[in-house]
């Protein structure tokens, strides 16, 4: 179903106070819009250069040993050159098996030079098209991606919901406390090797139903690390104060937090409109979800969450929400779903209003912490309108683009010469990135990813490919 139909701003405006988005608001003015995200943003001891981020997208373009590819290098290259001051690297792995996919980056002792060869050709552009980079910012993301690794599964906890839509069988071992806590080594590890490759700045993935997103729900774990709010915060904040320990005290720490879980959803065989699975109440899964509706967020624990991981050493945080995995439409408002995947169960402008709406109150409840907003990419070229009207209102710090800028990684250079952005340009949110993400018939195992409408020259093949292997005409 086409809901984007806007030609004007006060035609998206109108529709979401129709539906009753009272958090999405536009900056109408081109230069206001310039003038508030040209703003720049402290974070620690660094002065980030202006209020534009580009969040961690990954590529699935990496080698086999989790190094940097070409086409890594050529992302980051266009992201370098794109004018935007926060530029967060992609998940990359703490161990192997922690992988989602064969081509994701992973860092070890034998592939620094090539983490250090991407910092700094990404360094060397920003500097030649924008004369410094002492005001650039480029947290490395690490990760364990738990129950959706490859090709051996780690599961936090079971929880039946999420155990049905994954295929995970219900008496599949769980990671044990002692493992959780050698995990939280490699994570220091792994940090301790992106800061002999250059990177200043780090990121604990806890968010898209990942092991350490998976541990905030868990409150049916038994042992140190489930149960209480303070027991599922444990395995991050014990690994911010093990790396701040390990490294030097400039280094910046960040979290990309799931703030709302929400439940999984499916395509009903009678609708292609996606429906949740059936829920128990009060549902006893999950983080930031109201146990009596969980549909809807309760953000008492995420409060407490943050409040810890500020304690631990937190110095910045990106708010996501959701999983692609089990309900994508809550992280990623879509105009149209994935290959099999189901349509959007509620408008994309009450998704986006959700991720405005949590991110701005745990804005204005952490004043001092420096946050970054998500859920624009559906609001199209209206996106950096909503971006400015939150960040002069309060409700963020940085205005964060994902998926649009595999499509236009050139944004910010926009919005600093004109306010505006190229519609012609634009991502449209058809997820074909996903397709291809979702696609594992490569020789390597993994299609990567990109944008094959608007960056045709390179990605425009590699689709055309994936589905002739998917029709069986190559192969």
């Amino acid at each position: 179903m086409k809901h984007f139909r806007f030609k004007t701003l006060d035609e998206i405006a109108e529709c979401a106070r129709s539906l009753g988005a009272a958090h999405v608001r536009f900056e109408p003015d081109p230069e206001r819009v310039r003038e508030t995200l040209a703003k720049p943003v402290r974070v620690a001891h660094v002065n980030v250069g202006n209020s534009m981020a580009i969040h961690p997208m990954e590529g699935c373009d990496g080698a086999l040993d989790g190094s940097p590819d070409e086409l890594t290098y050529r992302r980051y290259g266009r992201f370098a050159a794109g004018g935007a001051k926060l530029i967060w690297f992609e998940a990359t792995a703490v161990r192997e098996d922690g992988r989602a996919n064969t081509r994701q980056l992973w860092i070890h002792r034998n592939n620094v030079d090539d983490f250090a060869r991407l910092l700094e050709d990404l360094l060397e552009i920003h500097r030649r098209e924008w004369g410094t980079t002492d005001d650039l910012l480029t947290p490395m993301q690490l990760t364990h991606s738990g129950r959706y690794s490859v090709p051996q599964r780690t599961i936090a906890y079971h929880n039946p919901l999420i155990d049905q839509k994954a295929g995970t069988p219900a008496d599949a071992p769980v990671i044990s406390d002692d493992e959780l806590e050698r995990l939280e080594d490699d994570y220091v590890a792994a940090a301790k090797l992106g800061y002999q490759a250059g990177f200043r700045a780090f990121e604990l993935k806890v968010t898209h139903g990942y092991l350490l997103s998976e541990l905030m729900g868990a409150k049916l774990r038994e042992g140190r690390y489930g149960g209480s709010i303070e027991n599922r915060c444990r395995f991050a904040s014990n690994v911010l104060r093990k790396i701040r320990a390990a490294l030097a005290s400039n280094v910046i720490l960040a979290i990309r937090l799931g703030c709302y879980d929400g439940v999984p959803y499916i395509r009903p065989p009678s609708s292609p409109v996606g429906e949740p699975l059936p829920y128990p109440i009060p549902y006893p899964h999950g983080f930031g979800v109201d146990t009596s509706d969980p549909l809807r967020e309760d953000l008492t624990e995420v409060k407490r969450a943050v409040a810890l991981f500020c304690e631990a050493g937190m110095q910045l945080m990106n708010v996501s929400l959701g999983c692609p995995y089990y309900n994508p439409h809550v992280g990623r408002p879509f105009e149209s779903p994935d290959e099999g995947n189901y349509e959007q169960p509620e408008h994309p402008l009450l998704g986006v209003d959700r991720h405005f709406r949590i991110a701005g109150e745990l804005q204005r409840t952490f004043p001092d912490l420096p946050i970054v907003g998500t859920g624009y990419s559906w609001l199209q070229i209206y996106s950096i309108h909503a971006g400015a009207r939150n960040v002069a209102d309060g409700n963020i710090r940085f205005f964060g683009l994902g998926r649009a800028t595999l499509a236009y990684p050139d944004f910010a250079r926009a919005v600093l010469e004109q306010g505006s952005l190229d519609e012609r340009r634009i991502c449209k949110t058809l997820t074909y990135c996903t397709y291809l993400m979702r696609h594992k018939s490569h020789p390597l195992g993994q299609y990567p990813t990109g944008c094959p409408p608007f960056d045709k020259e390179i990605y425009g093949p590699i689709i055309k490919e994936a589905r002739a292997v998917k029709r069986g005409k190559i192969g």
